[in-house]
């Protein structure tokens, strides 16, 4: 019997902390050969566009498949998980909370193999509900002590800053009104639904490390040429799906400024084949978000599910 789980059992059963385990894990089994990773595939009808993504993880022995629509501006998530031995489905979950852990932990493993270790300041561009996880897992890899936060609504990065205060006590959250005053910072995550770049390369500082996380569509960029071309070290979660929808790296490509044989994957760093080489060195990871990422924490919410009788069988 296959188990189903609610959103509110998933956020019951994960944490920021086991996420940033999990997707470290699916990576390092992917740089060994172990884990298998598909883009994700658009097919549209009517109002509605149906994503699907794919991914297997070996060492844990799972395989799970992401399906989630997108319609008049609402996004609908639901994952399959299933035995890699038996081929049995084993769950069924709801997945957005899922999605918003696995998204900040990718960018959390990434700052934690790319970023200066002593970085203090963070930068972020965006203040919805996204920007909440990638907050989370920064702070869980970083001994951060500032948060500037900026977002073109000044109520809603007032909101954030408050209610992210409440959560993280020893972090002083700073509001504030122009990107270039969050630029000036040691990490950056930008976080966004913009369809123009927030982040301009003039602005960063030698030794900066970016997370670009809130686009993964060819018309969307939230970071401009710049951020690339002052880049030693151009990351990315899956370079298949980077050529198909990382819009901040297809523009460069088109105009010379890099070559995909310049990109590196997450895989590569947490590996050990490619990493920061310089204090003063500019790092970027371009996260799209992958269904290795989704396999693996789905994997700990199923384990940890069995264990404590949580779910419906079905």
């Amino acid at each position: 019997m296959a188990l189903f789980l609610t959103e509110a059992e998933v956020t019951q059963l994960l944490s920021m902390k086991d996420a940033l385990e999990a997707v470290e894990a699916a990576f390092k089994a992917q740089a060994t050969g172990e884990a298998t990773n598909q883009p994700r595939r658009r097919v549209r009808a009517g109002g509605a566009v149906l994503n699907v993504m794919s991914g297997a993880v070996s060492t844990i022995g799972y395989l799970g498949l992401k399906a989630y629509t997108v319609a008049r501006g609402k996004a609908t998530f639901h994952l399959s998980l299933y035995d890699a031995n038996s081929g049995a489905l084993l769950a069924f979950m709801e997945a957005d909370r899922l999605g918003q852990l696995r998204t900040g932990a990718a960018s959390g493993v990434a700052t934690r193999y790319l970023a200066r270790p002593d970085s203090q300041v963070l930068g972020l561009y965006g203040s919805g509900w996204q920007a909440q996880t990638q907050l989370e897992a920064i702070l869980g890899v970083r001994e951060i002590n500032l948060v500037k936060v900026y977002s073109r609504s000044e109520q809603n990065r007032a909101r954030f800053c408050s209610e992210m205060k409440t959560r993280f006590k020893t972090i002083e959250m700073r509001a504030v009104d122009a990107p270039e005053k969050a630029a000036e910072a040691d990490i950056i995550s930008t976080i966004t639904s913009s369809r123009e770049p927030v982040l301009s390369g003039a602005l960063l500082n030698p030794g900066t490390h970016v997370n670009a996380a809130g686009s993964n569509s060819l018309l969307r960029r939230e970071i401009d040429d710049d951020v690339v071309r002052r880049a030693s070290l151009v990351v990315v979660d899956d370079l298949d799906q980077a050529r198909i929808e990382a819009g901040e790296l297809l523009s460069p490509v088109e105009k010379g400024i890099i070559c995909w044989e310049r990109v590196h994957t997450l895989r590569q760093v947490v590996g050990g084949f490619n990493s920061r080489k310089d204090p003063d060195e500019i790092t970027l990871f371009k996260s799209l978000g992958v269904a290795i990422e989704d396999t693996a924490v789905a994997g700990l919410v199923y384990r940890r599910a069995v264990e404590n009788g949580i779910g419906k069988e079905f």
